[in-house]
């Protein structure tokens, strides 16, 4: 499992499911990034409270939102048991990168992908979204999103499985980052399988989309000239 052709074979092609963002030149009016897990640790600087995979897609939504300088850059998250919610950490560190704090809004309860996607068709509407995640996630990701009703532009980041390495001594050596890559497949292979019970389950007891929502009122922070960011309760 920490063998990188077997590992990479593994995860390589759920990454590969979706291509990276191409600009469009249709108006995109908010990128919305997937909030992955952070720490509170005022020793470290603010980059390193974000977790690898949190910085990978923050980094990957600015350089989009920048495409389009007039979209809304929405950050999801909850707190995890933390003083600060992710979302609200990932504004942090995007307010630091020089992103105008009016272009931010936060979703700051959702705590898994499902209730992200519900919670951001109630602020994106029909206009156009792109969605940014890890690639190996993305496709989980785009099929709760159209559950709720939208058709987001998926915009994969953070590949982990390449198999462009050429050196044999990293290609046939065990190692961790490839241990990591199998830990990965399985996550999102489990995570693929549990939509497909979720719904066989509540096929029976669901008889239209409202009914499977959940609660989105006071789920969005608008702009954050209205918060105190640097300053949580």
């Amino acid at each position: 499992m920490s063998f990188q052709p077997i590992a990479t074979s593994l995860l390589r092609p759920l990454e590969r499911e979706n291509k990276p963002y191409i600009p469009t030149t249709e108006t995109v009016h908010y990128v919305m990034v997937l909030g992955s897990g952070h720490v509170i640790d005022h020793a470290m600087p603010i980059t390193s409270e974000l977790s690898r995979t949190s910085l990978m897609r923050l980094s990957e939504g600015i350089r989009i939102h920048r495409m389009y300088p007039e979209s809304k850059l929405i950050l999801s998250g909850y707190s995890g048991g933390s003083a600060v919610s992710q979302a609200r950490m990932m504004a942090k560190v995007a307010l630091a990168l020089g992103v105008n704090k009016n272009s931010i809004l936060l979703l700051e309860t959702a705590k898994d992908t499902w209730e992200e996607a519900f919670q951001a068709a109630s602020v994106v509407g029909k206009q156009k979204m792109v969605l940014v995640t890890s690639a190996s996630h993305m496709t989980r990701a785009l099929y709760e999103f159209k559950q709720a009703g939208l058709e987001p532009l998926p915009a994969p980041t953070n590949f982990l499985a390449s198999n462009k390495i050429k050196q044999p001594w990293v290609r046939y050596s065990p190692k961790s980052q490839y241990l990591e890559q199998t830990e990965r497949y399985w996550y999102e292979t489990l995570g693929r399988w549990w939509q497909q019970l979720r719904d066989a389950l509540s096929d029976s007891k669901q008889s239209s989309q409202e009914s499977t929502a959940p609660e989105t009122n006071s789920n969005v922070s608008l702009e954050l000239a209205q918060q105190k960011i640097n300053h949580p309760a």
